[in-house]
């Protein structure tokens, strides 16, 4: 490789992080696609990737690319992660209620995670071979999913908990975070929080309307774009919210957010290049 103002890694997962001295050696500016850098604890990387780390001095030097959440610290950043989709779908999931202070942290986060076959990769399995893959609504991964830790350590949530099914849809994740409220919290409250974060979010947009087909998030008419919807239900019986999130797992779970972590590493306007419509109808 030649040197380059910015290099992006799109390599299988722990490739980067036994080269990363090399590749730092060909640009002082990293966006790295996989989940070699996302994880900043050494200790919580092994527990959810079963693996020591083989860069673990790299692991603070890198900033989570998610801007939604570490804005200001890609602006002078010179390494950032990507950002894993299941984790980027249940993470903006539950951002506008964990800012409000809303929940009540006592009680148990469930995320159910509804994910498309292109989150698979490239490399062919027995599990993703298109005759197998086709109609089927499979959990594959009950509990203890990589992508769990990137939720715990940017949302600050120990109690957290992610299931992931697959379903019959070729790009696309749509999170159900399931959270309790505190005493008193109306919906009054939550639009509030909604429309507070919302509205200084370039990407994101609240989707929660009384009529129509699409009255909530749906990944559907998400793809090809680096948009993520966002909305809630409240059982106020119950005090329990229904907080949801679609993306294209592709674009704002993968490629999507790094560019955008790129324009915002190399100071250009962070919507360059990134603000397709979608490919609806498809």
């Amino acid at each position: 490789l030649e040197p380059c103002d910015v290099l992006y890694l799109a390599l299988p997962h722990g490739e980067s992080q036994k080269h990363i001295d090399h590749y730092a050696a060909i640009s002082g500016k990293i966006v790295d696609l996989a989940g070699d850098f996302r994880i900043r604890d050494a200790a919580l990387y092994k527990k959810y990737y079963g693996e020591d780390h083989h860069a673990p001095a790299w692991l603070d030097r890198f900033v989570y690319g998610l801007p939604e959440l570490h804005r200001q610290e890609m602006c002078s950043a010179s390494y950032i992660s990507g950002v894993g989709c299941n984790a980027t779908a249940a993470n903006l999931s539950l951002l506008p209620i964990m800012k409000a202070g809303l929940a009540d942290l006592e009680k148990a986060i469930i995320v159910d995670i509804k994910v498309g076959s292109s989150e698979a990769g490239q490399s062919p399995n027995p599990g993703t071979h298109h005759p197998e893959r086709s109609s089927v609504v499979r959990t594959f991964s009950a509990y203890g999913h990589r992508h769990t830790a990137e939720v715990i350590q940017e949302l600050g949530l120990m109690n957290v908990h992610l299931t992931m099914t697959s379903v019959d849809l070729v790009r696309g994740a749509l999170a159900a975070s399931h959270v309790f409220v505190k005493p008193g919290v109306t919906e009054k409250d939550l639009w509030k929080a909604y429309r507070g974060w919302a509205e200084s979010e370039p990407f994101v947009r609240v989707v929660k309307d009384k009529r129509g087909i699409y009255r909530v998030p749906e990944p559907k008419i998400l793809a090809g774009t680096n948009y993520v919807d966002v909305g809630f239900e409240l059982d106020a019986e119950s005090g329990r919210v229904v907080c949801m999130a679609a993306i294209d797992n592709l674009m704002k779970g993968a490629a999507g957010s790094a560019v955008q972590a790129m324009n915002l590493m190399c100071g250009f306007e962070e919507t360059a290049g990134l603000e397709f419509s979608g490919l609806h109808p498809i």
